[in-house]
């Protein structure tokens, strides 16, 4: 690393040139890396994330958004998905693509997740107990990192929480990406089998954007297959998009598999979907 000699703070450039060396390190022999000014602000910005997220459970800043999934047969809500957002009193609304990243290399992400569950599931107790009958019975879904779902007893925590809030597994749907079968496939099949057992509901998030393959979705036994929004962004005029989205629906579909497509926003999209057997849908066009 070369410091220059600009008055910087040269423990925050060694900090920042380790993580550069340790980058071009993973990416093999024969590679190099620049360290410049943007990796220092980004490592800096890290950095305070990390201190801020810490403090973010216990002052009240962590919030979860529900975005309605409704059934395609009879657009009545059936489940909502849980989306967490944290409202910083400096920074103001920080994105979960950007917190998420840091929780999970610090591993904030245990202690945010299991408050995550915690706290949906105690909302969708509430809704149960309130009677009204168009939200009964609804699943709450719950999205789960890579990082926290391989992380210690996982399976145990969801039970434990389920217990202490007193709900049935089966109103819990975990949403995983198909990142959960990288590094340790055997290790993710395992405890999917597990918590399958328990009853708690399994879904594959973000389907056909990852490193997707049959093989592994042939060992999930998920119970629902999350279309991607960038395959439903341009299905009314995409003839590619078009295909995917239907490939994805008849392969779900003879694999005793449920579906429900992401970002729906135009009348046009939910109609397609609908014409194409689509079980479910969410999204702007039916509420943010």
């Amino acid at each position: 690393a070369i410091y220059p000699n600009d008055g910087a703070d040269y423990g925050t450039l060694s900090m920042c040139a380790d993580v550069a060396m340790y980058r071009a390190k993973a990416a093999g022999r024969n590679t190099f890396r620049f360290f410049t000014k943007e990796m220092q602000d980004q490592s800096e910005r890290a950095l305070y994330l990390e201190n801020a997220l810490r403090r973010a459970i216990e002052s009240g800043q962590l919030a979860l958004h529900y975005q309605p999934q409704i059934s395609l047969d009879n657009n009545r809500v059936i489940g909502v998905e849980a989306l967490v957002r944290w409202i910083h009193p400096k920074l103001g609304v920080v994105s979960p693509s950007e917190f998420i990243p840091v929780a999970e290399d610090c591993g904030l992400i245990l202690p945010i997740g299991e408050w995550v569950i915690r706290t949906a599931l105690s909302q969708l107790k509430q809704w149960h107990r309130s009677g009204v009958e168009v939200l009964a019975p609804l699943v709450m879904a719950v999205n789960i990192s890579a990082v926290q779902f391989l992380r210690g007893d996982f399976p145990a925590t969801v039970a434990r929480i389920l217990a202490e809030i007193g709900m049935p597994p089966d109103c819990l749907e975990l949403e995983l990406t198909e990142s959960v079968a990288l590094g340790n496939p055997d290790e993710a099949i395992r405890l999917m089998g597990v918590l399958r057992a328990q009853g708690v509901r399994l879904s594959i998030d973000d389907f056909g954007t990852g490193y997707s393959s049959l093989s592994y979705l042939k060992r999930f036994h998920a119970y629902k297959l999350k279309i991607d929004k960038s395959f439903v962004r341009d299905i009314s005029r995409d003839p590619d998009d078009k295909a995917i989205v239907e490939a994805i629906i008849g392969m779900a579909r003879n694999l005793g598999m449920r579906t429900v497509a992401e970002g729906v926003e135009t009348a046009e999209q939910m109609a397609f979907l609908y014409d194409r057997g689509c079980d479910e849908a969410q999204g702007y066009f039916i509420a943010r």
